[in-house]
């Protein structure tokens, strides 16, 4: 998929048009098809959800170090909170904005196989790709699923932690820190869930991969 990346220069032009149908023929013409792309963006979306992953990890590690503040400037405690929830928001807007990305191709993939079913003259070959539409089509609603569940579990984390962090910058102080305390275990719970989803979402994505392939 690097020649994929490799052509974002010459499609500056297509793309600040708006028009899709000027991204794609401009991608085919460098022999790149809507399937590729839709693999591409597949990959992308996949791997956004790893760093997100990673990410709400990382701020969870510092909101624990700040909850088990004992002494010191609490000011650079409370910092690197913040500096973490930012880049928590940062990777999930790119979540999200991958997903919208994979849906969009892959609409306009499907509408054009769809489409192209009634150019056959032969209708056993008409039969079987029809027969392979559908069972994209199940396979890939299947992965969507999974995408939005795994997307929508970021919103109650990144909701809890807008509080702490919100809370904080006007009660910096060890009282409220203490006052905090009590809301670690939900903020565990709900990313221990982020992090089931975005791992099931990361393995549907990866079998969605391989059987596309296989088409």
């Amino acid at each position: 998929m690097n020649r994929i990346h490799s052509l974002a220069i010459v499609l500056c032009l297509a793309l600040l048009t708006g028009c899709s149908s000027v991204y794609y023929n401009t991608m085919e013409r460098f022999g790149v098809e809507k399937r590729d792309i839709l693999v591409s963006r597949v990959e992308e979306a996949r791997d956004s959800q790893e760093e997100a992953k990673e990410q709400f990890n990382s701020a969870l590690e510092q909101f624990t170090t700040l909850l088990n503040f004992d002494g010191g400037e609490l000011q650079e405690v409370y910092d690197r909170l913040n500096s973490e929830f930012e880049r928590s928001e940062r990777r999930a807007e790119e979540v999200s904005d991958r997903i919208r990305a994979v849906e969009q191709v892959s609409e306009d993939l499907f509408d054009e196989w769809q489409d192209e079913l009634d150019l056959y003259t032969d209708q056993s070959l008409r039969a079987s790709s029809e027969r392979t539409l559908r069972q994209t089509r199940v396979r890939y609603d299947q992965l969507l699923a999974t995408m939005h569940a795994a997307e929508n579990t970021m919103v109650p984390v990144l909701n809890a932690f807008r509080d702490q962090v919100l809370f904080l910058r006007h009660n910096l102080n060890s009282r409220a820190i203490a006052s905090l305390r009590n809301e670690v275990s939900n903020i565990e719970s709900d990313i221990a869930n982020l992090i089931e989803e975005m791992e099931a979402s990361i393995a549907e994505s990866n079998r969605f991969l391989e059987e596309l392939q296989l088409i």
